[in-house]
Parts: C-alpha cells; structure tokens; sequence
C-alpha cells in the first residue's frame, strides 16, 4: 500500500497566486484518497486569503498525522484548481462543479494517480459521533474472535456522555461501566498533574533539581553541570532510559513487581546520560515511575495517598485506585496478554507513577470532564500541564507535561496519551475546544486495539483491521545447564545491533541493545521464547553441534544475528 510521506510541517508558508476572477478557494476543504480498497487517506486543504490578495494554503494528511504540509504552488482560475506540494512530490488537479459544489479532479503522485473530491468543511459536531448502536457494533467486531475480551468505551459530548460496554466473549459477567481495568500509562496524566497542582501551591517548581527529592546520600545522574529536573521527568526529556538494565524480572508476568527503592537508588547512582537533561524527548516508564516516587516524598507520604488526596478524592473517583478492595476486586476485569492467554495483574511497588492505576469507564468520564472544564477543581493544574510544550521530534505532536498534544483536520487542539499493560490497553483523546473526549478500556493486549477506536469514534479516523491472534511460543522445557550455556553469548544483527545472552540462576535473559535484559525460556534445545514481548529466537548451529548464530522472529520479521563471542 502506498501513503503519502509523513513529513514535518514548516514554520512559513508562500503566497499563491489566484486569479481576479476565480472561484472562491479561501476556507477548509475536505476529500478521502482511495488508495487502495483497505486504505482511505483523509486529507485537509486549508486556503487562507493573504492581506498582499493572494493566499496561503497547507494540506493534512489526517490519518498518518502529517500536519501542515505547505502547498508550494496553487492556482484557481474560473472553475480549475490545481496545486502542488514539494515534499512529498505531489500534485492535484480539479474542476468546481456546481450542482455538488465540490472541486472533482485527480492526485498524482509517485507515478500514480487517484480520484480525489474536495468538498467544503464543516466542524463536527455530536451529531456526527457514532450512536450507541454503531459504537457496540464495532466493539463487537472488533472483539469478535477473541473469547474473554471485552471493551468499555464512555464518548463524551456537550450533549451528554455515552457508556457503551460490550463483551467479554464467553460466559464471564457482562462487562459495563463499573469494570475495573488497569489503565496503564494513562496512570502518568494523574502524575503529571499532581506535579502540576503541587507547583501551583509553591509545594515544589517545575525546574526543581529531581535529585532535591531524594534521600539523604542518593544520587542522580548529571551531564556537563546540567540536572534532570522536574519537568524533565515530565515531559520525558530527563536522558533516563525506557527501562532500568536492573530489572530482577524474578516473575516476568509481573515484571516491576520485584523492582525495589533500592535497585532504583542503585540504577540512578550509577547510571550516565548519554544526553544533556532536557535537550531531547525518549519516552521513559522509568522516568515517570521515578517522578511519582520524587512527590510522594516531597509530600512526605506514598504514591497512592498522594493521588487521593490531590486528585481522586477531590473529583470522587472511588475506583481509580492501584490496591483494589474485596469488592472492587469482583469487578476486575481478567487480562489476556498477546494471544488472548489470561496475564497478571501489574503490581508496581515503586515506579507506581507510570502505571499503576486501575479505573472505571465512568471513573474516566468524570476525570475527562473535569479535565475539559475550566471551573473544575482540577482546571488549574490541567491548563499548567499543557502551557509549555515542546516538539517530540515527530515533526507533528508536542508534549506537555504527561499529555501529547497534537492539532485536528481543523486546527483544533487534541490532547491524547495511551496506556498498556500485560493483560490491558487504553486509550483517551480530548478535543477541549468543543468540549468532546473519548476513553476506550480494553481487557487484552491483542493488536489492533485501543488507539485506533479511540480516533475512529472522535475523529472518523480509519479502523485497522482485526487480524487472527498471533501464535505464541509452545510451554517451556527444562534444559540441562551445559544445553543453556552453550548458548549464552554476543550476536551481532546486520545493522550493528547486538543481543546478549546470559546465563542466570534460573535460566537464561535475552538483552537486544540499550534494553533491559528479559527472561527468555526453552521451548526446545534451539528455540526460545519471551514471555514479556510476543517474540521468539531459533538458534542455529554448524554441522558439528556448534551454535553459530541466532534468528530473532517478531511480528512476522526474521532477522539473523551472527554470533561474534561465547
């Protein structure tokens, strides 16, 4: 399938000509590129009349979230349009026609050329989100296949808001608004504004030293006299890995379960930026997890106090907690990992800033609410969150203090972050200016899932499709040690990556690059598996029985891997 380049929208935009006595281009024009029968690309022609008489004019390219990309040249005389974009090679050319009153012409591009009709844009508006019966039918669809799974989704709109739950596929209890999830990394939107409010009430400030926070003879690591702060941690920009390298993994189904103060304190210690603090944006769970503990102890409490007194308990949300009750506990959803097989609970001991939550559809409608609202008791510390952001480097989105921040088909601000644990996914999008959000829970990790209901529903982005469940490895065998260690060692990927093998106490780990080490278990005396990623590795040997390399198989991709060192 071929798609339009994403590239980065440009600060300046040319002035095109039009002619004296052309049909009137100026305003927002909407049309969908059939590029193929599975791919619709919906794209944006914004036109703006230039004070010189002449006009600026940029294109989106919605679905693949490529904003602003600036028309180079555009021309409208009588009833022809056309118009031409350098990055990516582009052209379009149409012909107004009056009864549809839509401009009816062609795209051309690598060598290929689509119909394509731009019609006036009108903002949406309720009307245009999807009843409950459209909204249960595509969880219906999309659930169709994976027995246990089910999906909670609360659509909120100036006219009301929607709860709509359907599943789990099976005999289990309908899911509906009360079901428990776990939330994942939505868990950092609740931690970047407890930041917030705290710097509001002079408690702290965004460009505190993180290392203020710690205890007595902890360390943070520091580059060339700068230090991570606050709002580094934030708005990931800290230099602090995804993941720690010290991660026991001792139950890989619980994977932070085991991590400590201690091996936390010990990473931090030790640990060399390979950047300055806050010159440039990578995701960190670890960073986050770290933030949540730094104010806790700021406020000289836990985590799980501290969002109850700054957030959930101020705006009544009774179920989003991390340590669940006898009763809440019924009303938790069981969680299937990649191939719909039950996971565990997430436990989070100490980096509970980046995961840990547990809420409800109808805990997050409220939250969202209050997050929209500007008289909600949250609202200051919410706009404090979306102040100052800076560029992710993606060339399209910011981010904010916990939230990514993005702009609509129309220019309207988005505000959105998901979230995924090894049983769950979710989803929240808001569109503040016309008072609309969407939250979508989900009780699997089976691809697609939230993210793309989540845009679907609020922005008519395209669904993907729903795929068979993916394989997953057979039950691990017992090795003898000498079957282990001969295959513990350095393997070394065309592209300079390398994977590490190594031998521990109770098997073997599987270390790809900068990333953590995980666990990986024998499903015969050449082929492995991880439990923690749906990804297998096949050891291959010479004719004498010696191991000689690795292929590593994800996703459906084989890459090899020579091994270099034993």
């Amino acid at each position: 399938m071929r798609q339009i380049s994403r590239l980065a929208a440009l600060a300046c935009l040319m002035v095109l000509p039009m002619s004296a006595h052309a049909h009137d281009v100026n305003g927002d024009w909407r049309g969908v590129l059939e590029v193929s029968a599975e791919a619709r690309l919906r794209l944006a022609l914004h036109v703006r009349q230039a004070a010189g008489g002449g006009v600026t004019a940029t294109l989106d390219s919605i679905d693949q979230q490529a904003m602003g990309l600036p028309v180079t040249q555009l021309v409208v005389s009588g009833d022809h349009l056309s118009l031409q974009l350098e990055q990516p090679a582009a052209s379009y050319q149409g012909r107004w026609d009056a009864t549809s009153r839509t401009w009816i012409g062609q795209w051309r591009q690598g060598g290929q050329v689509w119909p394509l009709t731009f019609a006036a844009a009108r903002p949406p508006t309720p009307e245009d989100l999807p009843t409950e019966a459209q909204t249960a039918s595509l969880i219906d669809d999309r659930i169709a296949g994976r027995p246990g799974e089910g999906i909670v989704i609360a659509l909120l709109s100036p006219a009301d808001t929607r709860v709509v739950a359907r599943g789990p596929v099976g005999d289990r209890p309908p899911f509906d608004g009360h079901t428990l999830f776990e939330i994942g990394s939505l868990t950092k939107l609740f931690t970047a504004l407890i930041l917030a409010d705290m710097a509001l009430k002079g408690e702290v400030t965004l460009d505190d030293p993180a290392e203020t926070y710690l205890p007595p003879g902890a360390h943070m690591p520091e580059r060339h006299g700068h230090k991570i702060t606050l709002r580094d941690l934030a708005m990931h920009r800290s230099g602090l890995p995804r993941l720690p390298d010290n991660m026991p993994f001792g139950n890989p189904e619980d994977p932070y379960a085991d991590y400590s103060e201690k091996l936390m304190l010990d990473f931090l210690s030790r640990y060399t930026l390979p950047r300055d603090p806050g010159s440039r944006y990578e995701y960190s769970n670890f960073g986050f997890g770290l933030l949540g503990y730094l104010l806790a102890r700021a406020a000289h409490t836990d985590y799980p106090a501290l969002l109850a007194q700054r957030i959930t308990g101020p705006l009544g949300l009774h179920d989003t907690v991390i340590a669940l009750s006898p009763e809440q506990q019924t009303r938790f959803a069981q969680g299937y990992d990649t191939a719909m097989h039950p996971a565990s609970p997430w436990t989070f001991p100490t980096l509970a800033g980046a995961g840990a939550i547990r809420s409800t559809a109808d805990d997050m409608a409220i939250f969202l609410h209050a997050a929209m609202d500007p008289a909600s008791v949250i609202a200051p510390a919410m706009r404090l969150t979306t102040a100052s952001p800076r560029p992710l480097g993606d060339g399209r989105n910011k981010g904010g203090l916990g939230w990514v921040i993005g702009t609509g088909a129309d220019g309207q601000q988005l505000l959105f972050h998901d979230g995924g644990t090894g049983g769950f996914r979710s989803s929240v999008i808001l569109e503040p200016g016309r008072q609309r959000a969407v939250v979508v829970l989900a009780n699997a990790a089976v691809e697609p899932s939230t993210p793309d209901l989540a845009s679907h529903i609020l922005l008519a982005a395209p669904l993907l499709p729903t795929k068979p469940i993916p394989p997953m490895a057979h039950p691990a065998v017992t090795l003898p040690p000498e079957e282990l260690d001969r295959v513990a060692g350095q393997y070394a990927f065309a592209d300079g990556h390398m994977l590490t093998i190594s031998r521990t106490t109770t098997g073997l780990s599987a270390k790809l690059g900068a990333q953590p080490a995980m666990p990986i278990y024998p499903a015969t005396p050449l082929s492995f598996f991880w439990r923690l990623v749906n990804a297998q590795l096949e050891v291959a040997t010479d004719p004498a029985g010696q191991v000689t390399g690795a292929i590593l198989i994800q996703n459906g991709r084989r890459a090899m891997a020579k091994r270099v060192t034993p």
